[in-house]
């Protein structure tokens, strides 16, 4: 069995016209054993959609019209003011990222505006050469993307302002985001054959996008149709988001719990959910879809990989209550939810008191101030990290990969046999300048991807131009590493990429085919301190060529997969995607600087915000300090958290029951579930607003199984579109009230105070903790 996107995993017969109103459609497996059942009109003539080849042909155009042009001076400019808008913005709300849907929204309204009232003669004519076309939206959307994604190294950056008092030059600042931005480029853009080219690597997540752009340019009454449905459920969902963002934002999460008994503690830990830290949100209903599509819309992850998010979710509850409740690690000395260090106490630790002057533990301060302490539902995700080896990148997303798809991953290493590399030395173009990029392939194989084989006519981005990307930012890193206080060696630096090339091919195919993206940040984190002992600094640095390179090379691989499903020509969509990265790096440094100079306290602060909010930061420096400075005094055998590197021994064998149960017992469908998934969310609800995720189940389902399985044909035209509709509308107000109402742009002007908007304290009416 191989790991398939499709909810279903065999093929469903379709019903005979001849058949009766509605007939049952079972789908039976290799071995005999029911899959689904699902209910199909008999006038339908589309069966349920059951692999990744039936969603990207059925749901998405295949067509290509190559005469459009994305290479536009009006491409460029609006790509490179979304960029600079995106760059500027991103890190200005919540230290996140403004999203594909919002981008690819605006750059068609900006276009369309260009297109209708800039005149076609003069000078002007350039900036609006005739109608705004698919590819060109497509072409500004990866270039805005890939500045607007918030790099890791601005993380590293304010780390370094936060709690080490270190300002590096702005120059080499600069340069630092370049190069940790690029070498994943460079490293993924070498494995496209990989990662990107064939079918299985579906990348569901940008579907709605997809599906929106087929309503927005393709003719027809089919189009038409769907693109009146987007429009009604776009402006639905964006006056709607006005009163759970403003006006009621107790619709983030109401409890029925928290409002019986709002002064009740555990009642706030284990159902409360609609502020950062607050609970686990249980049994909370949330109708902000700002946040039930927070992460990862629900309606466009395949039902498989839902089935296994649910599972962790409910483990998640069970381990987090447990562990709490038993006082394990002296859990009720600290907060129930929370990413930063303590003292044994109970208070913030102070962790520039054991550090000396080359930022480097020092014995005799660590031990007059004691070894920190996390609190227990941070260790419990940071051993689910490990189980999942989704944060290391091996373990059970290593074996599980092993034993359903070895085929495929043998074939992905096949390049390094000796026949591999004299090939690829052979066939190496080293004036990459010269390269006419045309592609020799059988068009007439039935195995290539349709939407590949209309990209065939294209000259392709070569791999000599990702080396060259690679190379260069190879170069600036290792000259960066020593002109800033990095502390981090040079061998540290070429075992955090290769580290990061190995984890590529894995998380790359696991979050290609689930759609969920996973972090390595964790067991990057274990690597380099057990490395570079006594190092928080090198610690940072090693996880940022490590763990960004991987995140990097899977956000140039997801951008190419659009280029792919438009047939944008690959060197435009390699041309916006450098570009983009290159503007972003530099605005991303002058937003971190800003907002760590107005927002230092509430940076600091535990709870943060509901507009600002210093978790993800606080969760890098505790982890550095931890992994980097301590790691023999937290982690090692014998001592307090011993079984956090551990885990990541166990997680190897996670998977194995689950093979043997389906091989001897096919029945049971063990292989119906992702084990790196099950382990990864079992500590998933360690941080952030949780009260979202009954809802968030619901619709997943509802759309995932009950439409794709009851209504096919609806779930292949409009499912997607819905979703497209559903983030578009609800991105656009939450910009808008980020900067009209929410302090973004300077003063905030919430909403007055009433029952469904409480400001002194949880939103959902549950005790505020300290």
């Amino acid at each position: 069995m191989s790991l398939n996107a499709a909810g279903a995993i065999s093929e469903h017969t379709v019903p005979s016209e001849k058949a009766s109103s509605i007939t049952r459609d079972e789908s039976i497996n290799r071995e005999g054993g029911v899959v689904e059942t699902a209910t199909v009109d008999a006038d339908n003539e589309q069966g349920v959609l059951s692999d990744e080849r039936d969603i990207a042909t059925h749901v998405i155009s295949v067509d290509d019209n190559a005469s459009l042009n994305p290479w536009t001076l009006r491409a460029f400019f609006i790509g490179l003011g979304l960029s600079t808008f995106g760059g500027s913005t991103g890190g200005n709300l919540l230290f996140q990222t403004l999203s594909l849907m919002f981008l690819a929204v605006v750059s068609y309204i900006l276009g369309v505006f260009m297109e209708t009232f800039i005149p076609r003669r003069g000078l002007l004519r350039y900036l609006n050469p005739g109608p705004f076309n698919k590819k060109e939206n497509a072409f500004v959307v990866i270039m805005a993307s890939a500045s607007a994604n918030t790099a890791l190294g601005a993380d590293v950056l304010a780390v370094q302002r936060l709690y080490y008092n270190i300002t590096p030059n702005p120059g080499t600042s600069v340069f630092l985001l370049f190069s940790s931005q690029l070498l994943g480029y460079g490293i993924g853009g070498m494995m496209r054959s990989i990662l990107l080219y064939p079918s299985k690597m579906l990348y569901p997540g940008v579907l709605p996008l997809l599906s929106m752009f087929d309503a927005l340019y393709e003719g027809g009454m089919a189009a038409r149709k769907k693109l009146r449905i987007f429009y009604m459920v776009f402006a639905v969902i964006f006056f709607w988001e006005l009163f759970p963002e403003w006006i009621f934002p107790l619709l983030t999460g109401f409890s029925i719990f928290c409002l019986a008994a709002p002064n009740n503690a555990t009642v706030s830990r284990v159902f409360g959910g609609t502020n950062g830290n607050e609970g686990l949100g249980l049994l909370s209903i949330s109708f902000d879809w700002q946040y039930i599509s927070g992460v990862v819309n629900p309606m466009v992850i395949p039902l498989r990989a839902q089935v296994s998010n649910l599972l962790g979710y409910i483990l998640c509850m069970v381990v987090f209550v447990a562990v709490y409740y038993n006082n394990i690690w002296k859990a009720q000395n600290f907060p129930f939810l929370s990413q930063l260090l303590f003292y044994e106490n109970g208070s913030l630790y102070d962790q520039t008191l054991i550090l000396n002057s080359n930022y480097e533990v020092d014995p005799t301060l660590l031990a007059e101030q004691g070894v920190p302490y996390y609190s227990s539902t941070w260790v419990v995700y940071l051993l689910s990290q490990n189980l999942a080896s989704s944060s290391n990148g091996l373990g059970a997303t290593f074996t599980h990969l092993l034993l359903w798809n070895r085929g495929d991953i043998c074939s992905a290493w096949t390049w390094m046999s000796p026949s591999g590399i004299k090939n690829i030395w052979a066939n190496f173009d080293w004036k990459f300048w010269q390269a006419d990029g045309m592609r020799k392939q059988d068009v007439d194989d039935d195995d290539i991807d349709p939407h590949y084989k209309q990209m065939l006519k294209y000259p392709d981005a070569p791999n000599s131009w990702y080396f060259v990307v690679f190379l260069l930012s190879f170069v600036i890193a290792l000259v960066v590493l020593y002109k800033t206080d990095s502390t981090l060696p040079w061998w540290g630096f070429l075992v955090s990429l290769l580290l990061a090339t190995f984890l590529i091919l894995f998380l790359g195919a696991l979050g290609a085919i689930t759609g969920l993206a996973i972090t390595t940040q964790t067991f990057g984190q274990m690597i380099g301190g057990y490395m570079l002992k006594g190092l928080p600094v090198a610690n940072m640095y090693f996880v940022l060529y490590g763990d960004n390179t991987v995140f990097q090379a899977q956000l140039l691989l997801r951008d190419l997969k659009i280029a792919q499903y438009v047939k944008l020509p690959p060197r435009a969509a390699f041309t916006a995607q450098i570009l983009g990265t290159l503007l972003g790096a530099v605005l991303n440094y002058i937003m971190m600087n800003s907002i760590v100079d107005n927002q230092r306290e509430i940076l600091l602060s535990v709870q943060g915000t509901n507009i600002w909010s210093g978790q993800q930061p606080q969760m890098y420096n505790s982890q550095a300090i931890a992994w980097g400075g301590l790691s023999q005094e937290l982690f090692s055998t014998g001592q307090r958290y011993q079984w956090v590197p551990w885990a990541y021994v166990i997680g190897l064998f996670v998977p194995v029951p689950f093979c043997v149960i389906h091989r001897y017992w096919p029945k049971l469908r063990a292989d119906y579930l992702y084990t790196p998934i099950i382990a990864y969310v079992i500590g998933y609800l360690s941080n952030g607003i949780t009260s979202t995720y009954l809802s968030y189940f619901a619709v997943a389902f509802f759309s995932q199984w009950w439409l794709r399985t009851r209504h096919p044909r609806w779930f292949a035209k409009y499912n997607y579109i819905v979703g497209a509709a559903l983030d578009g509308g609800t991105q656009v107000m939450v910009f808008i009230l980020s900067f009209a109402v929410q302090g973004a742009g300077g003063t905030s002007h919430p909403f007055p105070t009433w029952w469904g908007a409480e400001k002194g304290g949880n939103y959902d009416h549950c005790l505020m903790l300290n």
